[in-house]
């Protein structure tokens, strides 16, 4: 991808990640998941497009932890959705 996307973070995604139990995840979501995204959302060895009613949304595993995104290919944005725990994403 020629066009570097831009990382744009919903306020229920905000309220989420200040709970305090989120603080190194956000660290490691800041350094590593963001840059990968703006590079390319679409692919890489964590993300996977959802399927059915979801379809229009994609997920990135971080551990235990699934960060859910939309991405807009017109305003070339990333929309950070949630961050939630695999066993109440599902």
């Amino acid at each position: 991808m020629s066009d570097k996307f831009k990382i744009a973070e919903t306020e229920t995604f905000q309220k989420v990640i200040q709970r305090r139990k989120f603080n190194k995840i956000y660290t490691k979501i800041t350094t590593y998941i963001y840059p990968q995204l703006q590079k390319n959302p679409f692919y890489g060895p964590n993300i996977k497009k959802l399927k059915g009613e979801y379809e229009a949304f994609y997920r990135y595993r971080i551990g235990n932890y699934r960060l859910f995104y939309q991405v807009n290919k017109n305003r070339v944005t990333v929309f950070i959705i949630t961050l939630l725990n695999r066993k109440d994403s599902y």
